[in-house]
């Protein structure tokens, strides 16, 4: 006869798992300050420190998942301390991809396709609002986003989930427990803390200036007023508890000089910067589709293709005309340096070089065409791909999925009745729903699948390294919980749903036909009532199949 489980031990055990999760957390902040400066052996022995610690931590308190991320990073950071600290590209990206999958195991749910029922890791959020019954709802419509929220009654309840376990957030009613009471109290938390908890204040009505003055005093980072409804608040959430995933920028070096293009491969290295280097320029535009990097650095005289030729033939393609380029040659002719940054360069760097000039260099002109391609190639309402630029992240997975023989699927996702929610409610509650359903399928698809608006009330999503039947069960899923989400509106609050076509990349598919299939899948959908995901492999009559599940009543 089986023993009983213990639910105190299993409390305990739960309780030292957040201890892992905070542990797993301190190793992504040192890894993003790493980004910032030049490393040292003193900052990776940081580094392995932190990470050691993780793993006494997730092997004593049975974290499988940690355990084995930990041992990973102990061995890549033992690898760079055997090259004396040197970095190379390699060790730079292993580490960057260890980190990436470090930082799922307590961020978001569904991170892999075998585990939708993945429990949540992330730290609550308190719900600590005046009015308790809209406190349980928000904190259950919160839920179905992925997040998981605690609703606390009064003041007691709040002090003791306090004493038990520190949240990601609060949302303090600025009325709650009575008229400024939530101002004071939270004013007390944070004082007592040594480490400031984000703070979201709410009141439902509008408020002067000296409450506002005293929100801030109290460590509020954010206020809202009104009606206060799950996918405003997330966006703001998202923004408070987010552990910013820092992606190391991707360098290019054209040089046909070997001893010179490993010479500054080096130093970006050192740098925590991936660098690739290509010898022979004839090749770059090949390169550029295969590295897709942040920057390119050109030597102005290479035989067979001077620096200022190639980048115009790079300037060509629209998909590099942001592309920073900077110009590395002994080249010391002032106007002939003007004359080449006017051939499509950005900037000329005479050598020899300073090592912190070239790396401050590369770093501000990366960061800041990062920050104009993200405006670039992003949809302005609700922050996901354009419909251009999904296409070509479709092109692109299709390309590779080819290269290295794995799977992909696309989806394209339709809202219902979206006509009727603009007509009866308004364009500011159909904004609203778009919003919110761009939220919930970025917190419910993993990271390594592409999220796009690909038009009005429709998206699209492109799914790597995945196979149908998982991208329908994944959508499915997605579908059923959204339906559940409800919208304050009047005489009643709204529920809206979506109609999905999944479909998975064949032999002799290309994107093109590839979008084209979803499309006619989704109409399927459609037709067959709404509310349901239709899955086909060939769009030809009599050769296509579906996989419908039942449908849910919203």
């Amino acid at each position: 006869m089986a023993e009983p489980e213990d639910p105190s031990r299993d409390r305990l055990k739960h309780h030292f798992a957040q201890r892992v999760i905070h542990q797993a957390r301190q190793i992504l902040e040192v890894w993003q300050r790493l980004q910032q400066f030049e490393w040292s052996i003193a900052e990776l022995e940081e580094l392995k420190e932190s990470t050691q610690r993780l793993l006494r931590f997730a092997e004593r308190f049975e974290q499988v998942e940690h355990a084995d991320l930990a041992r990973l990073l102990t061995g890549a950071l033992e690898t760079v301390e055997a090259n004396r600290g040197r970095l190379s590209s390699a060790s730079i990206t292993e580490l960057n991809r260890l980190m990436q999958r470090l930082s799922r195991t307590g961020l978001r749910q569904g991170d892999r396709l075998d585990q939708m029922a993945l429990p949540p890791l992330r730290k609550p959020i308190y719900i600590v609002l005046h009015d308790s019954e809209r406190a349980e709802r928000l904190a259950k419509q919160l839920e179905f986003f992925g997040l998981q929220a605690m609703s606390l009654a009064d003041t007691e309840a709040f002090n003791a989930a306090m004493i038990e376990r520190h949240p990601a957030a609060i949302v303090m009613d600025v009325d709650f427990a009575g008229p400024g009471e939530g101002l004071k109290i939270a004013a007390q938390v944070q004082a007592s803390l040594e480490q400031k908890l984000p703070l979201l204040f709410f009141s439902q009505q509008e408020t002067d200036t000296p409450t506002r003055l005293a929100a801030v005093r109290a460590g509020g980072e954010e206020f809202l007023t009104g009606t206060l409804e799950a996918s405003s608040l997330l966006e703001k959430l998202e923004v408070l508890i987010r552990v910013a995933q820092y992606e190391p920028y991707k360098v290019l070096v054209i040089d046909d000089s070997r001893a010179q293009a490993t010479h500054t491969e080096r130093l970006l290295n050192s740098a925590g910067i991936v660098t690739r280097v290509l010898l022979d320029p004839i090749q770059a535009m090949a390169e550029l589709a295969d590295f897709q990097p942040d920057l390119i650095i050109l030597d102005m005289y290479m035989p067979g293709c001077t620096g200022t030729e190639l980048a115009k033939v790079i300037r060509h393609n629209d998909r590099y005309v942001s592309v920073p380029i900077i110009y590395l040659s002994a080249e010391d002719d002032l106007d002939k340096q003007l004359d080449a940054m006017s051939e499509g360069g950005d900037d000329f760097l005479t050598k020899p070089i300073q090592p912190r000039h070239l790396i401050t260099t590369v770093r501000n002109r990366a960061g800041r065409a990062r920050n104009l391609k993200a405006r670039m190639i992003r949809d302005s309402l609700t922050g996901l791909y354009n419909h251009t630029h999904i296409l070509q992240l479709l092109e692109d997975c299709c390309l590779r999925s080819r290269r290295e023989s794995k799977q992909l699927c696309f989806a394209m996702l339709d809202i219902d009745h979206f006509k009727k929610v603009n007509d009866s409610h308004g364009h500011p509650m159909g904004d609203r729903v778009i919003k919110s359903l761009a939220l919930f399928l970025k917190q419910r698809l993993r990271k390594s699948d592409f999220i796009g608006r690909y038009g009005g009330e429709e998206f699209a999503i492109v799914m790597p390294d995945t196979d149908l039947l998982n991208a329908h069960h994944v959508l499915d899923e997605i579908r059923r919980r959204f339906a559940e989400i409800h919208y304050p509106a009047e005489p009643a609050d709204l529920f809206c749903t979506f109609s999905a076509g999944v479909v998975e990349l064949g032999d002799s598919d290309d994107s093109l036909s590839l979008a084209a299939m979803a499309d006619n899948a989704l109409y399927r959908a459609k037709h067959a009532g709404r509310n349901q995901v239709h899955s086909n492999r060939d769009s030809k009559p009599g050769t296509s199949y579906m996989i419908v599940l039942p449908e849910t009543t919203a």
